[in-house]
């Protein structure tokens, strides 16, 4: 009944929370024309690239295998995606999470990438992390994809355990990123078996350069998953 109010009430008029306009859907569809445009993505790492060449050049260059199957991402990490995702994961507006997750599903690619996986995993944060935000926005969001989707996977809070604190890594450099987050993440003892073999879809707001993915989905591969791709809203833009 619950899931069913959800795919019901969430299509009802609000103000648009980028332009402001009234009636209109949390994000009104010129919005979304506007500032959600459809582009190439590395399949590795979601970057941008100028034509459909498949893998960006930084992944190129990175030692193989990697253990990240696809990265799919909806948007720029630009305005007004990176507004509303601020609001959503630092000022307390866990409700955004409809709203980004409707992008998400709109990515070219994401049902069927949803459909391929056994399991929805959202990136950990630190427990002191956690209890200071309250909630994790990553499971924020696997909440509300499955919410949308009929027969989605299942989803598992805690497949991961994020291990220590880091700093943000949007404030450091690619080469500390690396040093930052090698074996951040650890897979859950009591879920190892239901992992093992399994196909899994990392779920997380934003990528930077991959790192944190790429760390979430070794620790998924030392514990048996088979094959890990992630999904994410957006991916910041290089510099």
């Amino acid at each position: 009944m619950l899931k069913a109010l959800l795919q019901t009430t969430r299509h009802w008029p609000a103000v648009c929370q980028v332009c402001g306009q009234w009636p209109a859907q949390p994000v009104c569809e010129a919005c979304v024309r506007r500032f959600a445009v459809a582009r190439w993505r590395c399949r590795s790492c979601a970057a941008p690239l100028s034509q459909d060449s498949g893998v960006c050049g930084d992944c190129l260059t990175r030692p193989p295998p990697p253990p990240l199957d696809r990265c799919l991402a909806a948007v720029d990490y630009a305005y007004p995606w990176d507004e509303l995702i601020a609001r959503f994961k630092f000022r307390d507006e866990p409700g955004l999470a409809g709203v980004l997750a409707e992008r998400m599903l709109a990515a070219p690619g994401a049902l069927d990438m949803i459909a391929d996986n056994d399991w929805l995993v959202p990136v950990p944060l630190s427990a002191q992390r956690l209890t200071s935000r309250g909630y994790n926005q990553a499971w924020e969001l696997v909440k509300a994809l499955r919410a949308r989707i009929t027969r989605a996977p299942a989803g598992l809070a805690d497949a991961l355990a994020r291990l220590g604190e880091a700093p943000d890594q949007h404030s450091l450099p690619r080469e500390q990123r690396l040093r930052n987050l090698r074996g951040a993440f650890a897979a859950a003892p009591q879920h190892v078996e239901a992992l093992r073999g399994k196909r899994v879809l990392l779920v997380d707001d934003v990528s930077t350069t991959g790192t944190t993915l790429h760390s979430a989905a070794l620790a998924l591969r030392q514990a048996g998953v088979a094959q890990v791709q992630a999904l994410v809203i957006a991916r910041t833009l290089p510099h």
